[in-house]
């Protein structure tokens, strides 16, 4: 089991060296940092959505940029889009589970808007969804996924591939990421 254990330490390792290597990337998270913190500036808000561990990772996201991170200071706008649960299960019933992120965009969402989606495959429905929706509003995609992209990669503004098929090492580093972004965002709007 120890051996096993260490696979997994290395493996995650080796995925986070390759995130480092990758300069293509790096740039596109200055990018995301930058878009956000412009969003913020011009009194816009960011939003999360995600399915199962992406979306617990999207409420996590969330709660840095609107509660706290590092630093003691005022709260940002920024909600993951599936805390509602009564509003969350009304729509899957009434219309379609497919549904469920891109009403909330077209009731919420206004342009310069961010929208983040969080999903290994790059194929979840709901969030493609909401993508075509927040395109419709002005709100900015930001798609985070793993090696191919999925269908994500063509409904984004920007993409932020993580090079993994492995669902526990890509949430490893979307969480990573996003906590990169989080931070940056704070040190750019509070320092």
């Amino acid at each position: 089991m120890k051996s096993q254990i260490e696979s997994i330490f290395k493996s995650s390792i080796n995925i986070k060296q390759q995130l480092l290597k990758d300069i293509n990337l790096l740039e596109r998270i200055q990018q995301v940092v930058e878009i956000c913190t412009n969003s913020i500036r011009g009194d816009h808000r960011i939003w999360f959505c995600g399915n199962g561990g992406s979306a617990a990772d999207a409420q996590h996201l969330a709660a840095e940029l609107s509660g706290r991170f590092y630093l003691d200071r005022a709260p940002l706008f920024s909600e993951a889009l599936h805390v509602n649960t009564s509003y969350l299960t009304a729509v899957a019933n009434d219309y379609s589970f497919d549904e469920v992120y891109a009403r909330l965009i077209r009731a919420k969402g206004r342009q310069g808007d961010v929208l983040f989606g969080l999903s290994t495959s790059g194929l979840s429905s709901n969030i493609l969804r909401a993508f075509e929706e927040a395109k419709k509003q002005g709100v900015i995609t930001i798609a985070l996924t793993g090696a191919t992209g999925g269908k994500l990669k063509e409904l984004s503004n920007i993409l932020l591939k993580v090079p993994s098929e492995d669902t526990p090492r890509i949430q490893e580093c979307h969480l990573l990421i996003g906590h990169i972004i989080c931070e940056l965002i704070e040190r750019e709007i509070f320092k």
